[in-house]
């Protein structure tokens, strides 16, 4: 069987129509490219499954891509400080970029960051189109998705935490504290980790042989007016929860304020479980129960995996999942009579 012969810029350049050199600007993103043009060179480029040979690029120039759909949380914070740890480490800087969108980073963006020859991209909890993947295997430039949003695409590499476990964690402590009707806010459904928070929410309740209700299950948006909102209606309901978990920890402020606006007593007449342990956690009054999930770890490995991708090597591995711990405060403890 003959070998598959190389697909070389020369041959790229020659399907095209244009120039060597302007397939390697194509390549490298410089910006002196019509858009035309670029677009048929970048078509040829994931048409042929072009990578640039380790070695063929320039010197690693420092820097890390750190980029997120949005940026107004404590949440994304922790992740930064993750990113820049592990960049410190290496002698690396990083770079953050703010979409102002979760439909995935576009065609600009690609542009600039090419244009600044950075050694890899961390995209955190956003889309990932296969026409960006394409380009960014084309310029030969790693990248690492932390938190997706949905399924990894066969080939990512991605970092998570253990979102079933830890919402199995909060839920079976409400539970056995003698907790049955619990309320569950979760972030937008279409997101992974929010699925995966509800499924082991469910499972703690069915393995304790309560069957889940489906009208104490709201859907929010990981913010604290979503816990606000959400809270406000589970707990005027005609037989609310005694506890709720929240699917982040803003959401459980949110619930917590929720509470206060209608008289209750948190964790006397109510408990709540928050998700992520933001340093804001245990200064909450009462200090917030949550399930720990490691964002600074995450985001440290993320930025690990691509220097070392950059460096032409393989990752450990494509999908990796960080534990996530219960961390029990005062802002639970069993419910009042029977429950």
């Amino acid at each position: 069987m003959a070998a598959k012969e190389r697909v070389t810029i020369a041959r790229i350049a020659a399907e095209a129509g244009v120039s060597a050199p302007t397939v390697s600007k194509v390549i490298n993103g410089r910006p002196e490219v019509a858009p035309e043009t670029r677009r048929r060179v970048e078509g040829l480029l994931h048409k042929h499954g072009y990578r640039r040979r380790v070695g063929q690029a320039e010197e690693p120039a420092g820097l890390v891509d750190l980029v997120f759909a949005e940026i107004e949380s404590p949440w994304a914070m922790e992740l930064i400080r993750g990113a820049e740890t592990a960049a410190h480490e290496a002698e690396a800087s990083v770079v953050i970029s703010v979409l102002h969108t979760h439909a995935g980073p576009g065609r600009d963006w690609l542009e600039r960051i090419a244009a600044r020859r950075t050694d890899g991209v961390v995209i955190v909890a956003s889309r990932l189109s296969e026409t960006i993947r394409a380009q960014l295997s084309a310029r030969a430039l790693p990248f690492v998705v932390v938190d997706p949003e949905g399924e990894p695409a066969a080939g990512v590499v991605s970092v998570g935490a253990t979102n079933w476990s830890g919402g199995l964690a909060a839920t079976r402590h409400l539970v056995e504290l003698g907790h049955r009707r619990i309320g569950m806010i979760s972030g937008p459904p279409d997101m992974l980790c929010s699925r995966a928070r509800i499924d082991g929410y469910r499972a703690a309740l069915e393995t304790a042989g309560v069957t889940p209700d489906p009208t104490l299950v709201r859907r929010g948006t990981f913010l604290v007016d979503s816990g606000r909102t959400h809270g406000t209606a589970l707990l005027t309901m005609a037989d609310p929860p005694t506890a709720i978990f929240a699917g982040s920890d803003l959401q459980a402020f949110g619930v917590l304020d929720a509470a206060r606006r209608l008289g209750l007593r948190v964790p006397e007449d109510l408990s709540v479980v928050g998700f992520d342990d933001l340093p804001l956690a245990g200064s909450a009054w009462p200090p917030l129960t949550t399930v720990r999930q490691p964002l600074d770890e995450m985001a440290a490995h993320a930025v690990r995996t691509v220097l070392t991708m950059r460096r032409g090597e393989s990752p450990d591995a494509r999908r990796v999942e960080l534990a996530t711990d219960l961390v029990v405060r005062d802002s639970t403890a069993a419910p009042r009579g029977d429950g």
